[in-house]
């Protein structure tokens, strides 16, 4: 139930636009749910369809463990979305973030 929720949340998130982990879970009721969110991420059967690259940590880093190619992967799916990256690698949430 819990992927399936995380799922429909992604697909409204538009190219060029992030969102975190934390946000994930307060859209679902309850914050403590990121590491539920990220498992579902994980194992996401669909990433064409459903942009799990598109979920960042909170302070605007890429994930280390991104299932689909690791974190330069996902780096460069954002880029290729408009996404600028900070020297330090990270994010302007202000700017990006959904």
């Amino acid at each position: 139930m819990i992927k399936e929720q995380v799922y429909t949340f992604l697909k409204t998130v538009p190219p060029g636009k992030v969102v975190t982990y934390g946000q994930i879970a307060l859209q679902l009721g309850n914050k403590g749910l990121c590491r539920a969110v990220g498992n579902c991420l994980h194992t996401n059967s669909d990433p064409d369809n459903i942009p799990c690259h598109r979920v960042v940590n909170s302070r605007g880093e890429v994930s280390s463990s991104y299932a689909f190619g690791g974190a330069e992967a996902q780096r460069k799916r954002l880029e290729a979305e408009g996404i600028v990256f900070a020297p330090d690698g990270k994010i302007d949430l202000k700017r990006y973030q959904l």
